[in-house]
């Protein structure tokens, strides 16, 4: 990920583990989707709500007390919409020892005061932002 965002960072918990004692998939999956729901309402500056998640992989494991950080990327814009490149990086608690342990792609919609569907640079042109030339 070339320009990715830090957008979450948790522990991990006893109620987020699988019946295996591992990090339960799901709670990663959350996790990613509130990071890159963060990153989207950022960038599209306002009201962005996820229509398609896709593409998630599991390469590494997290155990009991393991931080999670959750790195985000927009990599394609559409004309209402953000596609978003998630990362779950997690690091064992006792140490530095960093492993990649999901990823997932997801796409948002932005959306108006009405919830319909308006374009990624609306806002920007709704309200200019002034320049401050001096």
């Amino acid at each position: 990920m070339a320009d990715r965002h830090l957008t979450i960072r948790a522990t991990a918990m006893p109620t987020d583990l699988n019946p295996y004692g591992g990090v339960f998939g799901g709670w990663l999956m959350a996790q990613m989707a509130l990071g890159a729901g963060s990153l989207a309402s950022r960038v599209g500056e306002g009201k962005a709500v996820v229509v398609h998640a896709t593409d998630f992989t599991f390469p590494g494991a997290m155990q009991l007390g393991d931080e999670l950080s959750v790195y985000c990327e927009v990599t394609a814009t559409g004309n209402t919409s953000l596609t978003i490149l998630a990362e779950g990086v997690g690091r064992a608690r006792n140490g530095e020892d960093e492993t990649t342990v999901s990823r997932g792609t997801f796409k948002f919609v932005l959306l108006d005061d009405d919830d319909r569907p308006r374009a990624v640079n609306a806002r920007a042109h709704a309200n200019p932002k002034e320049k401050n030339d001096g």
